[in-house]
């Protein structure tokens, strides 16, 4: 028997995801803005924020989760951690407007605890759709949740400021982890540390561009 008279005729009509059919961000972005797969989360938040920063960017930044003035704003990375973000492209010759942030879930968990597992999983297809249409050369991953997203098996402790390779959507990208800049709010003697980590974004960026 062929594998398509195997096929149910339920499996034959079925529509297609329509997150991959999605071919532009704004179009993603629309989904996810509707998006009520996480009962509580669509109940808890005051909107969803999908990201923000170019279509064509060449870096993406990918956070944890929206926090309460995200939630409020719909914006990723507005609060301090957001303006230490900010100061510490411009520390590394990046303008904010440069580059796509967004974050591993894309609503706001209660009381800003840790995304569940089941969580992060239901908001997957919706940042590898992102990577994909986006098409970036390096993605940041900041702090131990993005980490745990793309390699579970790692610590961030060990992990932060060492560059890796994966495909994305058949592309090679340079993966990089980093400290989460709000650790630098909580911690003011762990700036300096920081600070020497994100250079590993110039230091990638200035090899992909003698590979080009």
């Amino acid at each position: 028997m062929s594998d398509l008279t195997e096929l149910s005729q339920g499996d034959l009509f079925a529509p297609p995801d329509p997150i991959i059919t999605c071919k532009t961000l704004a179009e993603l972005h629309g989904l996810i803005q509707a998006c009520t797969k996480c009962e509580e989360l669509a109940e808890y938040r005051t909107r969803a924020v999908p990201g923000a920063g170019p279509a064509d960017a060449r870096v993406v930044f990918v956070g944890e989760a929206p926090g309460r003035w995200e939630d409020q704003k719909g914006e990723p990375f507005v609060g301090d951690a957001g303006a230490y973000l900010t100061e510490l492209l411009e520390k590394i010759g990046l303008e904010r407007a440069q580059v796509f942030i967004t974050n591993v879930i894309k609503c706001r968990p209660p009381e800003n605890r840790s995304p569940k597992a089941p969580e992060m999983e239901s908001c997957a297809p919706y940042l590898e759709r992102q990577l994909a249409l986006i098409k970036p050369d390096l993605v940041v991953l900041l702090g131990r949740v993005a980490l745990e997203r793309f390699y579970p098996k790692e610590k961030i402790t060990e992990a932060a400021a060492v560059p890796r390779r994966r495909t994305v959507g058949g592309r090679e990208v340079v993966f990089l982890p980093l400290l989460h800049p709000a650790f630098g709010i909580r911690r003011q003697d762990l700036k300096p540390e920081i600070e020497r980590q994100f250079w590993k974004i110039r230091e990638a960026l200035d090899e992909l561009a003698t590979r080009t």
